[in-house]
């Protein structure tokens, strides 16, 4: 008996500390994808300033049925600049598909073909380029992995590689990451 009554106050504490720290996901920029939570007194980014992102996808898909997590990953971090205040207009994305991550981009009856699945990767694709950022897939890629030039999403714009659109934008003022 003795032990029930010191383990309800412990039991309670916990409770009550579960339940203050519950937060629902968030979705300032890409409605859906990549939620986000906010994290009291935390550093937080500049809205101020201007960032220019250019980003290196090659994460390969292990779960066909499921969105890439490094294309969930980019809205993830568009997320998270907008909860801490960076307005779509200083917030420019550039992604540059290649490697594994190639098939993430390809139209609904090629990926289907390849994997027996549909592409669950479209509506995220969507979501990435209303939101303001340009998805660019590696032309190497595409022709080293036998697609077709029109098997690409027509959301996704063709580049003559990975490289040449990271140092075109690199040339341009735009920081690279690099999603493995």
């Amino acid at each position: 008996m003795i032990r029930i009554i010191t383990l309800c106050p412990l039991i309670i504490l916990l409770i009550t500390f579960s339940n203050s720290n519950a937060q629902e996901a968030r979705f300032p920029i890409v409605p859906e994808f990549g939620g986000i939570y906010q994290i009291p007194g935390s550093v937080q980014p500049e809205p101020d300033l201007e960032y220019k992102i250019v980003i290196d996808l090659k994460t390969l898909q292990a779960d066909k049925d499921a969105i890439n997590l490094g294309m969930n990953n980019i809205a993830r971090m568009m997320n998270l600049h907008g909860l801490g205040g960076v307005s779509e207009e200083n917030l420019h994305v550039v992604v540059a598909v290649h490697g594994g991550a190639t098939e993430t981009i390809l139209t609904n009856e090629r990926y289907r073909l390849k994997n027996g699945t549909d592409n669950p990767n479209i509506k995220l694709i969507s979501a990435l380029v209303e939101a303001g950022a340009e998805i660019y897939v590696c032309g190497q890629s595409l022709i080293a992995r036998g697609y077709e030039l029109n098997e690409v999403n027509s959301n996704v714009t063709i580049g003559l590689s990975m490289l040449t659109i990271v140092t075109e934008h690199m040339h341009k003022g735009y920081q690279l990451l690099v999603f493995d």
